[in-house]
């Protein structure tokens, strides 16, 4: 077992600890009931989610400059506003939408099983959302970090090396005390690429009933768990 080894725990955010795509069909939702709409924010959900990795690609492939995630999400929104004909909507309205990305639930069993793994490990996210997206989120769900990482700092998007390298730089920890949890295999493949432990954690329901993702344990993995206090429990917190 890595656990004893391990210092801080990284954690992939959408998906592994928030409800992405709840909380957009959320949002989505009451924008419905306020401006008279007929969206389906689940749809809408689904393809604003798929312009995700395509608009990063584009920052790390050098067609776009660096673009934080507020403003990518801000371009995918805009193009999807004019394919689904949603029209009327004010700039405030608009910005209000784009920060549906920092008011996501965490999942039932994250803000628990964090603080948990807090009395042992220092926590820390480690994603591709800008800081102030992450921190605004931390405030809204009630995440407990010791401190807020975002790939932003590294100027790169994971699964980029650098993302990795960094978190164990700032940290101040060798790789192999660091440990990745994510319910993304490729997250975890990239992470022990560059020497960091690993921890599975699938989440059956993050991308909605219509996409299927591989669920299966890799041997490289260090820990698979079912939540975060399944792996509280694994590791001794």
């Amino acid at each position: 077992m890595a656990a004893p080894m391990v210092a801080a725990l990284t954690f992939d955010v959408f998906g592994t600890v928030v409800d992405w795509r709840g909380g957009i069909i959320r949002e989505g939702t009451r924008l419905n009931a306020e401006k008279g709409l007929s969206v389906d924010w689940a749809a809408f959900a689904d393809a604003w989610r798929g312009q995700y990795r395509p608009s990063m690609d584009k920052v790390m492939s050098g067609e776009l400059p660096w673009t934080n995630l507020d403003a990518l999400h801000r371009r995918s929104l805009d193009q999807l506003l004019a394919e689904y004909g949603i029209s009327g909507l004010t700039e405030d309205e608009k910005v209000h939408l784009n920060k549906a990305w920092h008011r996501l639930d965490p999942w039932p069993d994250a803000v628990e099983g964090m603080t948990r793994l807090r009395r042992r490990y220092i926590l820390a996210s480690l994603s591709n959302g800008n800081v102030s997206l992450l921190v605004n989120m931390a405030r809204y769900g009630g995440l407990p970090w010791d401190c807020v990482l975002s790939a932003e700092l590294a100027r790169a998007y994971k699964p980029d090396p650098r993302v990795y390298r960094m978190a164990a730089d700032l940290l101040g920890l060798p790789r192999d005390q660091v440990m990745m949890v994510a319910a993304h295999k490729g997250d975890l493949f990239a992470a022990h690429a560059e020497g960091l432990r690993t921890a599975f954690v699938p989440r059956p329901q993050a991308d909605g009933p219509n996409r299927q993702r591989d669920l299966t344990p890799d041997p490289i993995f260090d820990v698979v768990a079912t939540d975060f206090l399944d792996l509280a429990r694994q590791l001794g917190a």
